[in-house]
């Protein structure tokens, strides 16, 4: 069985940073395409960001170049790094691999951006 955890997440004013971080046992993110995943009130879950077993990464436009994604296969861990946050970055955060997997999916964790 799979399970995923995901950390790191809080209330924080315009413009601060967090930092996210996953981790999981059953999934080796080394050889997997992770991604980060968000879920607005009332909106669709969307993909934010993903690495490729490569190190190649990929952002939304709307967080491109505020967030950055990566990977510890050391610890098997995967990190987002959140700047310049936005209210409209209001969510809960996932992570999954690319493409998700319905048994893979976390509680999340909670990302409160006030203006």
């Amino acid at each position: 069985q799979v399970h995923v955890v995901e950390s790191g997440g809080g209330l924080v004013q315009a413009g601060g940073s967090l930092r996210l971080s996953c981790a999981s046992s059953g999934i080796i993110f080394s050889v997997n395409t992770m991604g980060w995943y968000r879920q607005a009130p009332g909106k669709q879950r969307e993909l934010v960001a993903h690495i490729g077993s490569g190190d190649s990464t990929n952002y939304a436009d709307s967080v491109k170049g505020r967030f950055t994604i990566s990977r510890d296969n050391a610890k098997n861990t995967v990190s987002l790094q959140m700047d310049s946050l936005k209210p409209g970055d209001t969510a809960i955060y996932y992570c999954n691999v690319v493409p998700p997997r319905r048994d893979y999916w976390g509680r999340g964790t909670q990302v409160t951006v006030s203006s």
